[in-house]
């Protein structure tokens, strides 16, 4: 049932820290806020990472939750915070550090997810649940904040600005005379990681078989690093590896150029979607249904049943939705021939299209 509210608030704030790829899946919200309350002022409290992405859209304003700072984070947000008070707050984030700093942000309306979904005791933090549905992609579920609200429209726009000199970098960087496709073989999370064998494969294949120029991103991480040496130095057709040498926009303006992108459950894959740029997902270790690059579902590889088989020893649906398979095996169950067969499919299926 949706919260009774009288008239639009004058005033949400928005806690979602991070990470990049949840910070792609708010927006949709937050665009569905902003076309139905145009008048209403929406604050969110963000990551200083995350902030580098959305800092430029205008109309919001955004208070930085730096965590690095420790306890002079939560004293920053506490200054932030005094003499304002907030009609609803969207508590859209479950961990301790993000409840712990709602504790700092008045709000009337203290919104946040189902008991049955609310990890790490957020329940506990909030005065009003969104209804529970089982087996949400996560978008879907973030969609509940809205619903909750009364807002039954799911609008997917995402509207990241991209300043004039990231389309420069982008528009240099990337050939016009081929189609590109980008390679981003990292998450966060390792056990989300591919092979650097398998990636080499799919890009010495894309370039052979597609005449396709192929480029590499990434951040500065040490595995990061890691992973394009070691993919170039497989590749005979050496792909231009642009691993920890861009900025956040100009990684978006290289995945909003490319045809087409290849990643595992990472940020850069659902920043792709932001853009409108199809993606190849690489998806063993997490579930496609509930973090698939949300546009892309006809595009993924999907051995994700097989590997928590393997792993548990029964099927994903007699365990909790999102499961994760750890298993250092559950990535490499992917063949380069599962990747090579979608994307020749992909080609086809665009070539065909044309007119």
């Amino acid at each position: 049932m949706a919260i009774d509210l009288a008239s639009p608030p004058k005033h949400i704030c928005i806690l979602r820290l991070s990470a990049l790829g949840d910070i792609s899946h708010t927006l949709p919200i937050v665009r569905t806020l902003q076309k139905h309350w145009p008048e209403t002022q929406i604050t969110w409290v963000i990551g200083k990472l995350e902030h580098q992405l959305v800092c430029d859209i205008p109309d919001i304003e955004f208070i930085v939750f730096d965590k690095d700072q420790g306890l002079a984070a939560y004293k920053a947000l506490r200054r932030h915070m005094r003499g304002r008070r907030f009609d609803v707050l969207l508590h859209m984030q479950m961990s301790i550090r993000a409840s712990l700093a709602s504790l700092l942000i008045p709000a009337r309306i203290r919104l946040g997810f189902d008991r049955q979904r609310a990890k790490d005791l957020q329940w506990l933090f909030t005065n009003h649940k969104i209804p529970h549905k089982p087996k949400q992609h996560v978008i879907d579920s973030f969609f509940g904040f809205t619903e909750a609200l009364g807002i039954e429209e799911h609008g997917l726009e995402w509207n990241i600005p991209i300043p004039d000199d990231a389309r420069a970098y982008a528009e240099k960087t990337i050939s016009t005379d081929k189609k590109t496709l980008i390679i981003s073989p990292c998450s966060s999370m390792s056990y989300r990681n591919w092979t650097v064998e398998g990636y080499a494969q799919v890009a010495d294949y894309a370039a052979e078989r597609h005449d396709m120029q192929v480029v590499l991103c990434g951040g500065p991480s040490a595995i990061e690093h890691e992973y394009g040496e070691k993919i170039t130095s497989l590749c005979r057709h050496k792909p231009l590896n642009l691993i920890g040498q861009t900025d956040i926009k100009q990684l978006l303006a290289l995945l909003k150029k490319a045809d087409l992108v290849i990643a595992p459950d990472s940020g850069p894959a659902h920043l792709a979607t932001a853009v409108g740029t199809p993606v190849i997902g690489l998806y063993a270790a997490t579930n496609p249904d509930r973090a698939r690059p949300y546009l892309s579902a006809d595009i993924v590889v999907n051995k994700y049943p097989e590997a928590i088989e393997l792993q548990y020893g029964k099927p994903d649906a007699d365990l909790p939705w999102g499961t994760r398979a750890r298993a250092a095996t559950s990535m490499a169950s992917i063949k380069p021939t599962d990747v090579t067969a979608i994307l020749d499919a992909y080609l086809s299926d665009l070539s065909t299209a044309r007119p």
